[in-house]
């Protein structure tokens, strides 16, 4: 029968549909999927809005196929655990789940790491060592931040979602791989081909099936459940009898954006739970700390870039001399923001921009922006 996963595109699917495995946190709910659970591992996905359901439901259609999926979805909306779902629900559920960060993968190491080596590539190469095609060998390979690869390596992934072959690193010889390979990014990726950062090729080899994320913003009906698994979470890790989130504690926590979505909620609980002296939580134990400063800042930025021009010149600035004020203020506090997501690498925060490294570099010397650190910028 054809199962309709997005607006005209379809595929057959045989028998039942899979079941998403009972045994298994954090992006979503204790709701049904085709009847069982939506269980990951030891990962409850909690969640019951809309929004998130339709995600939910998705997931065994997805696991009934090899074909390649791409996760998109805001940073903390929790890809890899959608990614881990499909793998459980899938007949490949009994092989190996390997997961690995394409932005924490230095770009002179990116072909030892994915696809091994031979004996004698280079020095100190003293016998073969497998990648990590060859270790997901009949499971799943999941890629996250898969915009951060090079060109190159985009080429040899591609040259393997078409043939299903690759090269150790030093060795001729053509090896082959039964893996399925699940994608996630959380730039726009189409944005990356036109600015000439991703192929489009391997873009639309990628893009068979899709899947997006919702951000907590629009899925904040499911803020309680997913706060209150946190803090039943931590409460156990630290030993204490119980952490129970009152009425206004939980209004509080609804009441804000979540910019970093699922995971920044997670982090705040853990936070809350450790700094209560007891069982309840109120609003007063809920701390965002620094986690709303570029929120808040950016809310902030038009009025104090109006109030700054005001006082200097005597009086309102004309609409130009604003407007200019707004974009540099702009300009400078997304150059910052960026460099802080990209942990101050330059490169992975270019692409991040979707711009060259040489633009992105002279943006950065327009606004006197220097590296204080492997993670800081100092105003010149």
């Amino acid at each position: 029968m054809g199962v309709e996963l997005m607006e005209g595109e379809t595929f057959e699917q045989e028998g039942p549909e899979p079941q998403l495995p009972v045994q298994g946190e954090a992006a979503g709910s204790q709701s049904s999927v085709a009847g069982s659970p939506a269980q990951v591992s030891d990962e409850i996905l909690i969640g019951s809005s809309p929004h998130f359901l339709r995600v939910l439901r998705k997931i065994p259609r997805l696991a009934s196929s090899d074909a390649t999926v791409l996760i998109t979805g805001e940073t903390g909306t929790g890809k890899e655990l959608i990614a881990q779902a499909i793998h459980d629900a899938s007949s490949r559920r009994l092989k190996p789940f390997i997961p690995v960060n394409c932005g924490s993968l230095p770009e002179d190491l990116v072909d030892n790491e994915l696809f091994g080596h031979a004996r004698g590539a280079y020095t100190g190469a003293a016998a073969n060592e497998k990648g990590l095609f060859a270790e997901a060998e009949g499971g799943t390979l999941f890629l996250d931040e898969l915009n951060s690869l090079s060109l190159s390596a985009q080429s040899k992934l591609l040259r393997f979602l078409q043939n299903r072959e690759y090269r150790q690193l030093g060795s001729t010889k053509l090896l082959k791989a039964d893996v399925r390979i699940l994608a996630a990014t959380n730039v726009d990726l189409l944005r990356q081909v036109r600015s000439g950062l991703f192929r489009s090729d391997l873009f639309h080899r990628l893009h068979v099936l899709s899947v997006e994320l919702p951000p907590l913003r629009e899925r904040v009906e499911d803020v309680p459940e997913l706060a209150q698994h946190f803090a039943d979470r931590y409460a156990r890790q630290y030993g204490r009898r119980r952490a129970w989130l009152l009425p206004l504690a939980l209004q509080k926590l609804k009441g804000r954006s979540w910019p970093g979505n699922v995971r920044e909620l997670q982090s705040v609980i853990e936070r809350s739970v450790l700094l209560s002296s007891g069982e309840e939580l109120g609003p007063q134990d809920i701390d965002f700390a620094g986690s709303d400063a570029w929120e808040t800042e950016s809310l902030e930025t038009a009025d104090y870039v109006l109030r700054k021009q005001d006082s200097s010149l005597g009086g309102p600035p004309t609409f130009k001399e604003a407007k200019e004020g707004l974009i540099r203020q702009f300009e400078r506090d997304y150059l910052i923001q960026v460099m802080a997501t990209a942990q101050g690498n330059v490169s992975k925060a270019a692409r991040l921009a979707g711009m060259q490294r040489r633009d992105f570099q002279r943006l950065l010397r327009k606004n006197r922006l220097r590296l204080a650190g492997p993670q800081a910028l100092l105003g010149a």
